[in-house]
């Protein structure tokens, strides 16, 4: 009987075993829990993985721009005229205007990044607020555009006109006449316009219904306990975004505008 009394007194010394350690850690608040997912050894390593995961990804989204990129080069190359008639159609004041506010928009969102690393919850918000204002601004800005080009029957498809590029100075255009055949390429250049700042605008819808979501988490505090890799990861993807718009606007706006 003692020795059966002896041996249940013995027990709460015992070493608990993982999974009554684990109960035994919920309950107590001077145990920190580890913040990283059970299949990751450490946090560290969780970061890690996030990381390549997101620049694997963004390498895919070069290549995919990059093929954009090529091709537009090429034709322009091919058709050199048409191409250089074609970009006068675009508006320099607003697509420097974009440029500002995508700029813009990337600086907070650094800024941002900033503050979930030294955990100010209310800084956070703001700098992701105002990245998503400055993006819906950009935004704005190309729905203008694309109006525009809709009007004058720049879209490309049947109802494409080449009026304005067989005869321009019938429409107040100070540029050389094209020969018809010639003309009818400038439907190539803005369909690769369109392809081009159609996919990128895309990728900033996409990141800013992403904001949307960090902004109501990062309100409940989600992104200042000391993980920040998903805020990290979302700042590397809207800074790729800026820099595809940093090599789109003087490869559509700028060069090639006179022959």
């Amino acid at each position: 009987m003692d020795n059966a009394i002896a041996s249940t007194q013995a027990l709460p010394n015992q070493p608990l075993m993982p999974h009554e350690s684990a109960v035994h850690d919920e309950h107590d608040p001077h145990v920190v829990l580890p913040q990283h997912r059970h299949h990751f050894e450490t946090e560290e390593q969780q970061r890690e993985a996030g990381s390549f995961g997101m620049w694997l990804f963004l390498l895919t989204e070069i290549m995919f721009f990059g093929g954009l990129f090529f091709a537009y080069l090429l034709y322009r190359n091919w058709y050199y005229p048409a191409f250089a008639v074609a970009s006068v159609q675009l508006s320099v004041p607003l697509g420097a205007f974009n440029t500002v506010m995508l700029i813009s928009s990337g600086f907070f969102m650094a800024l941002g990044v900033w503050a979930a690393e030294v955990r100010k919850r209310e800084l956070l918000v703001w700098m992701l607020v105002l990245t998503t204002f400055f993006g819906c601004v950009f935004l704005g800005v190309k729905v203008v555009e694309y109006k525009e080009k809709w009007e004058h029957h720049h879209i490309p498809g049947p109802s494409f006109s080449v009026a304005e590029f067989v005869n321009p100075a019938a429409y107040g255009i100070d540029e050389k006449p094209l020969a018809p055949d010639m003309a009818t390429h400038t439907q190539i250049f803005f369909f690769l316009y369109f392809a081009m700042t159609g996919m990128h605008a895309l990728h900033m819808i996409i990141g800013i219904a992403i904001l949307g979501v960090m902004i109501f988490r990062a309100r409940a505090g989600a992104y200042t306990t000391g993980h920040v890799t998903f805020v990290e990861n979302f700042g590397l993807y809207w800074h790729f975004v800026d820099i595809i718009w940093i090599y789109l606007f003087p490869l559509l706006y700028l060069i090639s505008r006179h022959q």
